[in-house]
């Protein structure tokens, strides 16, 4: 190599980005306690997880699907030690407290755990959350029960179930203040067998609309099947009941997870500087979507009834239907001025667990126990 060329590359090296200096890959592993293909959570965070190695080409990933919630941790052990993960993603509740221990063994690894409340130096938490499209959904079941009980599928008893359950039984009785949410717990994330039963006993009991949190589109199947309208949850469900699939949740993941990585491997975010890093994305970042599918805030098959159903906010009168969409703009707009836990808010014995003008906190949502007026049915955990 002569000389000129040599000082050329000397030149180049001095003038590379921190991120051209880098190693070529970042490795960042991800955890899932569902099958890829549940078509709920873990499918929802797999699609995200694709997405984002696409959008960053300096990223590789890995994925363990199906881990069980207390078999977390020799699984992180062996990613860390074994595929050399620098970074790891669990992503479930239950991962919570195995998250921690392991983020204390290897602290210099970066750890980030979804739907928990526990951090460290190099652990942050992360959430793309459902409460407000929960309490939408719930206006619209409001709206259209004609027997003033609504069903609700549910997994396990903790903070993230019970603050949607709760956003939809607020929604609900914003419209019927008479109507009850039922809910029956199925203690398990997949389970068709579970979802579907505790769907048709739901519909036996006189249950005219379903909602559920469960990682398959059972409930949205069996509901379809015997006529009754219900809300989809977390990934794409409309296609399973084109007829019945009203609105429901929708997920982007990859919002939080490019944004997060791309600070990692900035350094902005590192071992040491995590301690307080908590995303709570919601509509006005992105992270969530209203619908049954991408793009169909409303199945227009309900429109007409959504229009023709009113409501009262404040001294006047609208139809649910433009309420609906007024808070979705709102609510999705970069200084909302409307939140479902705003105070005064009684639990469901009348307890009074937000004072007049106040707003939960993410911290108080996330470590809620507490039900909303409405709901019916046992509750695990329930502060009386």
């Amino acid at each position: 190599m002569n000389r000129h060329v040599s000082l050329l590359v000397l030149l180049a090296l001095c003038l590379a980005s921190p991120a051209q200096a880098q190693d070529p890959k970042l490795k960042a592993c991800f955890i899932y306690v569902g099958p890829v293909g549940d078509i709920g959570w873990s499918y929802a965070h797999d699609e995200a997880r694709k997405l984002t190695e696409k959008a960053l080409p300096w990223l590789e990933t890995k994925y363990v699907e199906a881990v069980p919630e207390g078999q977390a941790l020799p699984v992180i052990d062996r990613l860390v030690t074994k595929e050399g993960c620098k970074v790891v993603l669990t992503t479930s509740f239950g991962f919570m407290d195995q998250t921690l221990e392991a983020a204390k063994k290897y602290p210099q690894v970066v750890f980030a755990h979804a739907s928990g409340f526990k951090r460290a130096p190099n652990m942050a938490t992360y959430m793309a959350d459902f409460y407000q499209l929960y309490y939408l959904n719930g206006l619209m079941a409001g709206a259209l029960t004609k027997t003033g009980k609504v069903g609700y599928v549910a997994a396990f008893p903790i903070p993230e179930l019970k603050r949607h359950i709760s956003a939809f039984a607020l929604g609900v009785r914003a419209v019927n203040p008479k109507a009850t949410v039922n809910v029956k717990w199925i203690n398990a994330w997949v389970s068709p067998v579970k979802a579907r039963e505790a769907a048709e006993a739901l519909m036996a009991e006189g249950n005219d609309l379903l909602a559920f949190t469960e990682d398959t589109a059972t409930v949205v199947q069996v509901a379809g099947r015997k006529k009754v309208p219900s809300f989809a949850h977390y990934s794409p469900m409309h296609r399973f009941a084109p007829d019945f699939v009203v609105s429901g949740q929708l997920v982007h993941w990859e919002k939080i997870y490019i944004d997060f990585l791309g600070k990692v491997r900035d350094g902005t975010y590192a071992p040491g500087k995590l301690q307080d890093v908590d995303y709570w994305w919601l509509l006005r970042e992105g992270a969530v979507e209203l619908g049954g599918q991408p793009g169909l805030p409303l199945n227009p098959k309900y429109v007409e009834a959504l229009k023709k159903a009113q409501m009262t906010v404040g001294d006047k009168q609208v139809s649910v239907h433009d309420r609906v969409l007024e808070l979705l703009k709102d609510m999705s707009s970069s200084k909302p001025t409307f939140d479902p836990f705003t105070g005064p808010l009684q639990d469901r014995h009348g307890v009074t667990r937000v004072p007049a003008g106040k707003i939960m906190t993410p911290q108080e949502l996330n470590q809620m126990q507490w039900v909303a007026p409405g709901v019916v049915g046992p509750v695990a955990d329930e502060p009386k």
